[in-house]
């Protein structure tokens, strides 16, 4: 599978990274083409995260229009966007594509492909609710940032793993983890 991985400015720089390594070591992915936004870089850098490294990452600037990720005749199989501003969410449900993370949120619709963004804010305003209602309804899967507490994590790498994992899931990628009731 060739997937996109966005990075936006929200808060969660942690769940970025956790989503590339399940990414990097998934034997279903052959290749991942990573592009952030213009505060993403802050943010990663502000909540002191690293971000992995790996062959498999292909790196694209946000205003790289001319990219494969900007077309629908390119074979990006899904999208992720994680984590994901309420920002990018309006500009995505406006239809408004004029960076490339925002044209590659518009391809995966147009092309009826996977774009999962995990989102990031907290309390959600009437507007926020209605961009994730028109993302959804054009085919997005909307995943909150909101991790699950039944496995008792210990740490908040493990805490914050129970929604990249799921993220990972939601692009249709087999991870192994515990579920409920196991």
């Amino acid at each position: 599978m060739n997937i996109i991985v966005a990075i936006t400015g929200a808060s969660g720089a942690i769940y970025a990274r956790q989503t590339l390594d399940l990414l990097i070591n998934s034997e279903e992915v052959t290749n991942i083409a990573l592009v952030m936004s213009d505060h993403a870089q802050d943010v990663v850098e502000a909540e002191g995260v690293t971000l992995p490294a790996s062959d498999k990452v292909q790196q694209f600037a946000n205003d790289d229009m001319w990219s494969s990720l900007a077309s629908g005749s390119a074979r990006w199989d899904s999208m992720i966007v994680v984590p994901c501003s309420m920002g990018t969410v309006g500009r995505i449900a406006a239809g408004v594509s004029r960076t490339l993370i925002e044209r590659a949120a518009d391809v995966m619709l147009k092309e009826r492909r996977r774009l999962v963004t995990v989102v990031r804010e907290a309390p959600y305003s009437l507007i926020h609710l209605r961009n994730l209602t028109t993302i959804t309804e054009a085919g997005a899967i909307v995943l909150p940032a909101s991790p699950s507490f039944y496995f008792k994590p210990q740490t908040i790498d493990g805490l914050t793993m129970t929604i990249s994992q799921r993220a990972v899931e939601m692009l249709g990628i087999e991870v192994k983890h515990r579920s409920w009731g196991e």
